[in-house]
């Protein structure tokens, strides 16, 4: 998924700018930024692992806030001059990215009459089985 893979690249770019940095000894707002922008992919990753529409609907809805979060770190990393005005304009818009695509995906599952593919029955004689009857 392109949300996912994006939100990945973002997490990286926040590695590399601000948690790598070794002059910003400010711990507390390293270890929440990394724990938003982690959130935002894993949210992403687990919504849709569970394998319906509903649960993937609400873990984007969690995704997205994770989103916001970050936006609201990199004003305070900005204020506080850990970061650079270009390196803010960067990260926030490829932030602001990120949370529309977020956007664009819980709307289209709204819209969407598929439920999950785990709601699909399928009759067991499709995939075989075993001498033992397992599968």
């Amino acid at each position: 998924m392109n949300v996912w893979k994006e939100s990945r690249q973002l997490a990286n770019e926040l590695f590399r700018v601000i948690l790598s940095n070794d002059n910003i000894k400010d711990y507390a707002l390293k270890d929440q930024i990394n724990r938003a922008s982690g959130s935002i992919m894993d949210n992403i990753a687990e919504g849709f692992e569970r394998q319906g529409n509903k649960e993937f609907r609400q873990f984007l809805t969690i995704s997205r806030g994770s989103c916001g979060e970050v936006k609201s770190q990199l004003y305070r990393a900005l204020d506080r001059k850990y970061i650079s005005a270009e390196e803010f304009k960067n990260l926030m818009t490829r932030s602001q990215d990120i949370s529309k695509m977020i956007y664009g995906f819980i709307k289209y599952l709204n819209s969407s009459d598929y439920k999950g593919s785990k709601y699909i029955k399928e009759p067991i004689e499709k995939y075989g089985s075993s001498e033992n009857g397992e599968l």
